[in-house]
């Protein structure tokens, strides 16, 4: 802030006369404007130069926005179509190579004892229909995601006994990972995982040359092999002592 000061005043002076008036008047005019010539033309490149820089400033940050990476959506590497297995399904949208995230699993976060809850609930619900499948999904000892939910198309992947994919947590998220290469077309499957609890309600129809016709974890398959050769051996059994 400045400080204010007094106005100068000049010392009175006794006035001239004559051509001594006129010279000091033409003086005076000639020195003002002078003066004023220069003034402008110091504010004339002021002007200019402002504008100059102004305007290769604009001109740089067009040039940067124009010329700079564009921000490119990401190819949608799956499509949805009527599945052989069941229903829905969803299908490789261009070739995949193996390690590929497909798709994210998204959905709502439930601590273990509501999605315990929900999956129970839901398995109430659809018992006696083909619609008993459980989108409850394990991410770690704490938390677990439904993903019955509209904003996941992830939900119409079919479980497969010989899948080209698998789902796998990275830091608290469920992405698909492609388990090979997947050639266009292709449907996209994954294990569902399951245990052997409410096994008969969930037939399989994947068709993988090892598929035992239940949606079943693979650890849990040779127990269900003994328990489905044991219940054909009783089924004989009984056919031959009804003869």
């Amino acid at each position: 802030m400045t400080t204010p000061r007094k106005k100068k005043t000049s010392t009175p002076k006794k006035k001239k006369t004559g051509a001594a008036v006129k010279t000091g008047a033409a003086g005076r005019a000639s020195k003002t404007k002078r003066k004023t010539a220069a003034a402008a033309k110091k504010t004339s490149r002021r002007k200019s130069s402002s504008t100059a820089a102004t305007g290769t400033a604009a001109s740089a940050k067009k040039t940067k926005k124009a010329s700079g990476p564009g921000k490119k959506k990401p190819a949608k590497l799956w499509t949805r179509g009527q599945s052989g297995i069941h229903a829905n399904g969803l299908f490789a949208a261009v070739d995949i190579p193996k390690g590929t995230r497909v798709i994210e699993y998204v959905g709502h976060r439930l601590t273990k004892q509501q999605g315990y809850e929900r999956a129970m609930a839901w398995l109430e619900k659809t018992r006696g229909t083909d619609k008993g499948a459980v989108y409850v999904f394990e991410v770690n000892s704490r938390w677990d995601i439904d993903g019955n939910v509209p904003w996941n198309p992830a939900r119409f992947i079919n479980h497969s006994c010989r899948p080209n994919c698998e789902p796998r947590v990275i830091r608290g998220r469920i992405f698909i990972i492609a388990r090979r290469n997947i050639k266009a077309g292709e449907e996209l499957t994954y294990d569902y995982g399951y245990d052997l609890e409410h096994w008969e309600e969930h037939p399989c129809r994947c068709g993988a040359p090892n598929c035992i016709g239940y949606i079943v974890g693979r650890e849990h398959r040779a127990k269900l092999r003994r328990i489905l050769r044991k219940r054909e051996a009783e089924a004989r059994a009984a056919a031959d002592s009804g003869k």
